[in-house]
């Protein structure tokens, strides 16, 4: 049996929810979004304790689309109404040779407000009631403050916002998509559930994040797509790996100035939520998982294991990196629970959210991309995205960005250092030899 409605959404992250809650709000359209499991999605990047809200990028257009989101992050009632977002500011380290700080801060004097201040190394040790006394600083040249960026409580805002949805009437269903599924006339008619329900629409929207590339083999081997005009040289699935940490209430004290913290390119920490009390490291050494579909094509894909399994040489280095020179005083503690996080990375590190190229697939778009940068546009993407479906523009220098791209991209990124250049099955465990 199909379900129709005018506007089908495949993934409730946060370019899902966020165009699900805009559509609600701006049209009279059905509107049906489908992910694998209850909303926030178990699976989703954006499912997690906390996110990362600030506005500091290299990119003026980054840097503005932030302002935005963080206008929304203290304003909306569904959002600042319920305090998700906890203004502790960052401090990002920056290593000998490196200009990304300097890029950042010249972007936030060009633009008139500069809330940035430079801490030098003594300082840094003894700020923040001394939570970075004993890190392992040898390398960085200094640091910088922004007091006005902060975290984000993130799979109860997604949830929030999924919810103001469903109350306006978007119907969520729970299943897991196998298929996109080609209707008579090659336009995608729907797609296909793995109990075998079909869902059906007149427009398709890819929210699918990591698992994009995932969803295309089929249908572009069908349309004889060149190896050029595939998914997976728009975006690729990238990993990530994270630590938990669970801190003593004893500890909640020394913890309550914690900002978030940058420690250069090797990845971030977060405070604790108070409701879990979770300290939550990052190491940003991303890494894909390349497969060879059934027509020979190379893509990038999550395994298909619980994201809780990591292996132990990720899980050594994740230590190593990021808490015995970050957070010495960590070491002495199990890790509470361990996460390989998974996202689209685009080459560019900009989003795409544009309709599909070619013409037999008129009724497709994507909104994905969001290369580990993206959470904090979760209020105000989806009205991007909803101009998109509805044909409308959102302005040239928007719409370049987050166009589909038909030539490799040269220059410097959004995000750089989310972008992978290893191979999680190097990444392994081995087994051991028998003597």
């Amino acid at each position: 049996m199909a379900h129709h409605s005018d506007v089908l959404i495949v993934g409730a992250g946060i370019f899902g929810t966020s165009t699900a809650y805009h559509l609600s709000r701006s049209s009279n359209a059905s509107v049906v979004v489908v992910d694998r499991t209850a909303f926030p999605p178990e699976h989703a990047a954006s499912t997690d304790i906390n996110k990362i809200v600030r506005e500091d990028y290299s990119t003026r257009f980054y840097m503005d689309l932030a302002t935005e989101a963080m206008e929304a992050w203290q304003s909306w009632p569904e959002l600042a109404g319920k305090g998700f977002f906890h203004r502790t500011g960052w401090v990002a380290m920056r290593e000998h040779g490196d200009d990304l700080a300097s890029r950042i801060r010249k972007n936030f004097r060009d633009r008139g407000s500069d809330p940035t201040s430079t801490l030098g190394i003594d300082e840094l040790r003894r700020k923040f009631g001394g939570l970075l006394q004993y890190t392992d600083l040898d390398g960085f040249e200094d640091a910088y403050l922004n007091p006005e960026a902060g975290w984000c409580d993130a799979g109860l805002a997604t949830a929030e916002l999924m919810k103001a949805a469903t109350e306006r009437g978007v119907s969520y269903v729970q299943g897991d998509v196998s298929q996109l599924v080609l209707g008579n006339d090659n336009r995608v008619a729907g797609v296909q559930l793995r109990n075998g329900e079909r869902l059906t629409a007149d427009k398709i929207l890819l929210a699918t994040g990591a698992w994009t590339s995932s969803l295309l083999p089929t249908v572009e081997d069908e349309l004889g797509i060149e190896e050029s005009g595939r998914m997976e040289q728009q975006v690729t699935a990238a990993g990530v790996c994270v630590a938990h940490y669970l801190m003593h209430p004893t500890e909640l004290h020394l913890l309550k100035d914690m900002p978030v913290v940058i420690y250069g390119e090797n990845g971030d920490a977060q405070p604790p939520p108070p409701r879990n009390n979770l300290s939550k490291l990052t190491n940003a050494n991303s890494f894909t998982n390349t497969v060879t579909t059934s027509g020979g094509h190379k893509i990038s894909v999550p395994p298909e294991r619980d994201q809780r399994l990591v292996p132990e040489k990720l899980k050594a280095e994740t230590i190593e990196i990021m808490s015995k020179r970050l957070f010495p005083q960590l070491t002495s503690r199990p890790v509470n629970y361990w996460r390989l996080c998974w996202d689209a990375v685009s080459p560019s590190q900009d989003h795409l959210i544009c309709r599909h190229p070619d013409n037999r697939l008129a009724n497709l778009y994507f909104a994905v991309g969001g290369s580990f940068h993206s959470y904090k546009f979760l209020p105000i993407i989806g009205k991007y995205v909803t101009n998109v479906l509805n044909g409308t523009s959102n302005g040239a220098e928007k719409d370049e960005h987050w166009a589909w791209k038909r030539t490799a991209f040269k220059g410097r990124g959004a995000h750089e250092k989310a972008y992978p250049h290893r191979e999680l099955r190097d990444l392994e465990d081995r087994p051991k030899a028998q003597l």
